[in-house]
């Protein structure tokens, strides 16, 4: 059920010249279920070719056209949702029920950016004096490098190819290592949609090798980023030297702000299922829980009975809930944040151990009562880890809700529609969601602030980085 994975470059799907490869382990398993190639210099020069020759050629395909292709690359998806789904499954780990809606929602959002770019219009600006006209022209920027990663393998790189090639970019997609089938399959379908050859390119391989070749690269004119703070700080500099334009989605630590009129049950049942989706390998996922003293317990309780009811096990079985960390260097992580939060004096509620010793299962885990000295309530535990802490005062929870250099999810519940205008104004973060899970749709933007980022990969904001804005003014002869 697992296909070979290989490179896409030049409208051939080929292994690397160099003949390298490296394994993909199914984290359920931990067997390996096929190998992925290993792109060289080689294969990223004929990569960068392609793009630039399908960029020459792209660009000059109207907005309608593109439009159409792209529509038809959605239903692909559609299409083939089942093979897709059991694909990011085996790679990936996650249920076959989120891997399906993972493939769905991707192709809703191939649907919106389609839309989108048939409207990215420019504008007339009125002009001082008569016989002049002022326009904004509007031109893709240029070839693109895409960056994606493994918790979301069809999520996050949809944004990034469909931002693209809806505004006439071609792109070159690093995909995840870690999950790359589902991730080609993707790319794969816009393919058969019609968008040619050398304008989708697709490589794997040594992820610092491939973003130290190509960003530098002076066919590429664009950056697009998902990932962690420091590797995209590292890669926000590099795109910095040579004057590249940079979307970065980086890491979070959302703040979930639970206030005492809060509806409690609602809260629990939101929250706790967000917290362990996609066993917390969820950049935008809550993190640090900051429950009001008066409802702390009952909060505490009804969370952690319902972290206790999660079926975890492997994602192709019937029933399961939440599946494996993606390998053993996040069961490792795990245990690290464990021990730091027992001895910082945290209370242990539920969990906090490997599951068995085949396969990278982690059971879903909570503490309380976290002092703000442990370090999952300063690192982005990314997994199965939830940290309670109360507070006595809304300036408390503002605090700590804005005290870490993050920025990029915060959550909140509060039947005070005085509260809720606070927490839209103060807190610091690029998407708020108040009362309900609403984050992350195609016509929304998604992106963070401070040391989370900057640029959107949704909402109309999206095909921003992709544009050029050119100011032409002709004063009649």
């Amino acid at each position: 059920m697992y296909p070979k994975v290989q490179l896409h470059i030049a409208g051939e799907w080929r292994d690397a010249r160099s003949g390298k490869t490296m394994p993909i382990v199914n984290p359920a398993t931990a067997e390996e279920v096929g190998t992925h190639p290993v792109a060289g210099h080689d294969d990223l020069d004929e990569a960068l070719e392609a793009a630039d020759r399908g960029f020459k050629a792209w660009k000059k395909v109207s907005a309608f056209e593109r439009s159409k292709i792209m529509r038809k690359a959605a239903n692909l998806m559609r299409e083939r949702v089942d093979t897709i789904a059991r694909m990011m499954t085996i790679e990936q780990g996650k249920p076959l029920a989120e891997a399906k809606g993972e493939t769905l929602a991707g192709a809703d959002t191939i649907d919106w950016f389609a839309e989108e770019a048939r409207r990215a219009y420019g504008r007339v600006i009125p002009a001082r004096m008569d016989g002049v006209m002022q326009i904004v022209v509007r031109e893709p920027v240029g070839p693109v490098a895409a960056f994606t990663p493994w918790n979301f393998p069809v999520n996050q790189a949809v944004r990034k190819l469909s931002a693209a090639l809806c505004t006439g970019c071609s792109v070159i997609l690093k995909g995840p290592e870690d999950t790359p089938a589902s991730c080609a399959e993707l790319v794969r379908a816009f393919l058969d949609a019609g968008v040619p050859g050398d304008v989708l390119g697709y490589v794997l391989g040594v992820p610092a090798d491939i973003s130290g070749y190509l960003i530098p690269h002076p066919v590429i004119r664009k950056i697009s980023f998902t990932g962690s703070t420091p590797i995209g700080k590292q890669l926000a500099a590099l795109a910095g030297q040579h004057m590249k334009r940079v979307t970065m989605e980086l890491g979070g630590h959302a703040p979930a702000i639970v206030f005492g009129d809060a509806d409690i049950d609602k809260a629990v049942s939101v929250l706790s299922t967000n917290k362990f989706r996609n066993a917390g390998q969820v950049c935008v996922a809550p993190t640090r829980f900051l429950v009001h003293e008066s409802i702390a317990d009952e909060f505490t309780q009804k969370f952690t009975a319902a972290a206790k009811a999660i079926k975890v096990g492997d994602g192709l079985e019937a029933g399961v809930t939440m599946g494996p960390l993606v390998g053993a260097r996040r069961v490792s992580a795990m245990e690290e944040f464990v021990a730091d939060a027992e001895a910082s004096g945290a209370e242990l509620r539920t969990g906090g151990k490997r599951i068995g010793n085949q396969g990278f299962f982690f059971e879903p885990t909570v503490f309380s009562n976290v002092p703000l000295s442990a370090r999952m309530m300063n690192e982005e535990p990314f997994g199965p880890i939830a940290a309670i802490r109360s507070f006595s005062d809304e300036e408390e929870a503002f605090t700590e809700a804005n005290r870490l250099p993050y920025g990029l999810a915060a959550y909140a519940y509060t039947r005070s529609t005085d509260t809720a205008e606070k927490l839209a104004s103060r807190v610091e973060s690029g998407m708020i969601s108040i009362n309900h899970h609403g984050l992350a749709l195609p016509e929304v933007p998604f992106g963070g602030m401070k040391d989370s980022g900057y640029g959107s990969e949704g909402g109309s904001e999206a095909i921003e980085g992709y544009l050029n804005s050119k100011f032409v003014t002709t004063m009649r002869a």
